[in-house]
């Protein structure tokens, strides 16, 4: 029995069918669709606070109880054929999981989103839904490192060619797509480097040869940019950063576009044996609900350093799609709504020793991977290890910052005692 209703849109179009509640007392989304009313009509920050609650029940708590499970039990027969088409198993998850599913579909503008249990795995599982012995892959240069890795190393011994192209191809890209690719991973803006990508040119040069799009969106965490809405068929998140924003658990989410990548996107994560801790999937939803409100705190902080530091003689180049200078910001200007606090540095030729004492110094700036998180990061990267098809050729190291929800004042303060430091140690080299 049809147990959903039906919501019309402002012109009375019948667009979107929502699914009655599942066993955790959610509103299911049928897949390949999203609810009308918070895509319709709500603004970013309402969606987040409104999707993936627990609405459907005359009490219930605010938040989604995090449920633990392995097996998952049905009172009949017809509950358990119809359970599997939707919560069956612990490893495709629980109510938990499927109540943040539908907060990054409504975030991303897709149909369907699946969890993976980092970032990296997301980006591994979106290519491996597309790709088999004997096809394609166009990799952006400017790749997550760990995602070049994945490639040179697991896809080439399974037979997949990779091939890399410039971030900054645009429409170029069509001389690289040959009958046996099958699959684009673009990265906008690019990792270490910040160049952004032209993606409505590459959709479209890859529509017209039937190749899929995947997006890595991190930087922008669905709130500043939707590459689905520019033509892609899969959006990927490391939901470690920006989405769960507080530096405590993994996750990863996959949102599709259309049906059949949805399809192929579980498949993969099935195939794989892919799964993601309730508890993770709890933290990482709660994060959510103030995605919105955090990532304009990211942006203004990163804004201010990255002019802040432009000024400063020690610096060589600031690398942030915001300013004109930066490869690709005509089509970060275009594209985009705005900026997280990550960004690039490139210092003048700096001894390793005052760069040593550069860093040492810093107390509010930490020192690790990841970023997204409430705190502010500082970090030595090397562009230049992960280029094949570019070339990097700054002669000074290049720093890349995560700017957290500190005072700014505060973290202005902390680089200037670093930068003294550095000072003082290039005086005794």
């Amino acid at each position: 029995m049809d147990t959903g209703f039906r919501v019309k849109c402002a012109k009375g179009k019948e667009r979107w069918r929502v699914l009655g509640p599942d066993n955790g007392g959610h509103a299911l989304l049928r897949p390949g669709t999203a609810n009308a009313i918070l895509t319709e009509l709500m603004k970013t920050p309402t969606k987040l606070i409104a999707s993936g609650r627990p609405h459907a029940r005359p009490a219930h708590p605010v938040n989604p109880p995090v449920e633990r499970a392995s097996t998952i039990l049905f009172p009949t027969y017809d509950d358990y054929v119809e359970g599997k088409r939707r919560i069956s198993y612990g490893r495709l998850g629980t109510s938990t999981h499927r109540a943040l599913e539908e907060a990054v579909s409504v975030l991303e503008g897709g149909v369907e989103t699946r969890l993976a249990p980092s970032g990296l795995q997301a980006v591994i599982s979106a290519i491996l839904a597309f790709v088999s012995a004997g096809d394609e892959a166009l990799i952006t240069d400017g790749a997550y490192d760990p995602t070049r890795k994945f490639a040179d190393r697991f896809l080439a011994r399974f037979g997949v060619k990779v091939v890399y192209y410039d971030p900054l191809i645009g429409a170029g890209i069509s001389e690289l797509i040959t009958p046996q690719t099958k699959v684009i991973l673009a990265e906008s803006p690019s990792s270490l480097t910040f160049e952004t990508q032209d993606l409505p040119a590459i959709t479209a040069a890859a529509r017209e040869r039937d190749v899929k799009v995947v997006v890595d969106n991190t930087w922008a965490a669905g709130v500043y940019f939707r590459p689905i809405a520019h033509g892609a068929d899969v959006s990927v998140q490391a939901g470690t950063k920006y989405l769960a924003g507080h530096s405590d658990c993994l996750v990863g989410s996959i949102t599709a576009a259309d049906e059949r990548s949805a399809r192929a996107v579980f498949r993969s994560l099935l195939q794989i044996g892919s799964n993601v801790s309730a508890d993770d999937a709890a933290l990482a939803l709660r994060g959510a609900r103030t995605l919105a409100v955090r990532m304009p705190v990211h942006e203004q902080n990163g804004l201010k350093l990255a002019k802040w530091l432009g000024k400063r003689s020690e610096v060589a180049r600031v690398l942030h799609p915001s300013i004109k200078s930066t490869p690709g910001h005509a089509a970060w200007k275009r594209d985009f709504s705005g900026s997280s606090g990550l960004f690039g540095v490139v210092l003048k030729p700096t001894p390793l020793p005052a760069l040593k004492a550069f860093f040492n110094s810093l107390r509010l700036f930490g020192m690790g991977f990841s970023w997204g998180g409430f705190e502010s990061l500082c970090i030595h990267v090397e562009p230049e290890a992960n280029r094949t098809a570019t070339e990097w050729r700054e002669e000074g190291p290049t720093l890349r910052f995560h700017a957290g929800l500190e005072d700014i004042g505060d973290l202005v303060a902390d680089l200037e005692r670093a930068f003294e430091a550095m000072a003082l140690a290039s005086r005794d080299v």
